[in-house]
């Protein structure tokens, strides 16, 4: 893709995608960021707008209530769809607004994507693969869910759903769809409000609180820096390749929980204990957890060289750096 380009960003308030919005910005584009505030906040543009606050317009709302407005002011070059449900304490708690949320906004940007011919890359999750059928997980695999009356797996489903719609506008209209699938992805502006593993265990850390772990700490996941997610991103939409492909985005080196929580404490110099507790006692058996989940980036590897870079170590220190400056604020 070539510079100086018109670019709309669903959730670019949010966590991954302000980022997304600084590098667009970085290099030159004109961003507009729809995002309804829900789990994003504009500070996260903070340093954007200082920036390029010329080049940057954000429309408060929600995607489906503003899109068509959007879309009938501007035109864009290319459309990157990050708004969504995330987190899985808000996935518990909210399954009606998960499930609405993530196919209606969904549907609402592709009808648009659509209309326009817009290259689109929309940001889906590792919990397609729910129970998942080998390690590590591959994007042509199976997918396995546990039962309907567990809402954990609507999360999994709804996402499934997005890119079953962004496949179908592929294969029936031609439109140059990219699917990310992102598994764990952390970093600075990461919250742990909704159920995050990583922020939650930094703030305790940081504020001499046990880290609380659920069940026995031995499943494991493996976390990538958001600043390696991020470029990825944006090669994988300069690669007309990558059209009707889906992929998986993440590292491919597991921890297990336990460990995680400790190296937060090793590397924050923190004298918080570690505590396990019952899935049961949390999430009050609305919850199924699984023990591995570790993606192959082959085909990323192949179509953009991808490798992520950033150590976890690195990964924790900087996160507890925004959390500090956040509360200074």
């Amino acid at each position: 893709m070539a510079a100086s380009e018109s670019i709309l960003v669903t959730g670019g308030a949010g966590f991954i995608g302000s980022h997304l919005v600084e590098r667009l910005l970085g290099r030159g584009d004109r961003v507009t960021v729809v995002d309804d505030l829900s789990t994003g906040d504009t500070a996260n543009l903070a340093n954007a707008t200082a920036s390029f606050g010329e080049r940057l317009d954000v429309v408060v709302g929600r995607v489906s209530d503003v899109i068509e407005d959007v879309a009938t002011s501007r035109s864009f070059d290319a459309i990157y769809h990050l708004a969504a449900a995330v987190g899985v304490q808000l996935v518990v708690d909210r399954p009606i607004h998960t499930i609405e949320t993530n196919i209606h906004e969904t549907s609402s940007v592709l009808a648009v994507a659509a209309r326009n011919s817009t290259r689109i890359l929309i940001a889906s999750t590792s919990e397609v693969y729910g129970k998942g059928v080998k390690t590590p997980m591959a994007e042509d695999d199976d997918v396995v869910y546990g039962p309907t009356t567990v809402p954990r797996w609507s999360y999994a489903a709804s996402k499934a759903i997005d890119e079953y719609l962004g496949l179908a506008h592929h294969h029936t209209h031609g439109l140059p769809v990219v699917i990310v699938r992102l598994f764990n992805t952390v970093g600075p502006r990461q919250r742990g409000e909704y159920g995050m593993v990583l922020p939650r265990f930094v703030r305790a850390a940081m504020s001499g609180v046990p880290l609380e772990v659920y069940g026995d700490g031995r499943q494991s996941r493996c976390f990538c820096d958001v600043r390696d997610v991020v470029p990825a991103l944006t090669d994988l939409m300069a690669t007309e390749a990558s059209d009707g492909v889906v992929f998986n985005l993440g590292h491919d080196e597991p921890i297990e929980i336990g460990a995680l929580a400790a190296l937060v404490v090793e590397t924050l110099g923190s004298d918080s204990e570690i505590r396990n507790l019952d899935y049961e006692d949390v999430f009050d058996g609305r919850f199924e957890d699984l023990r591995v989940r570790q993606p192959d980036l082959g085909r990323i590897g192949n179509a953009i060289g991808f490798r992520p870079s950033i150590p976890l170590e690195k990964t924790i220190a900087d996160l507890a750096e925004a959390l500090t400056s956040e509360v200074n604020r």
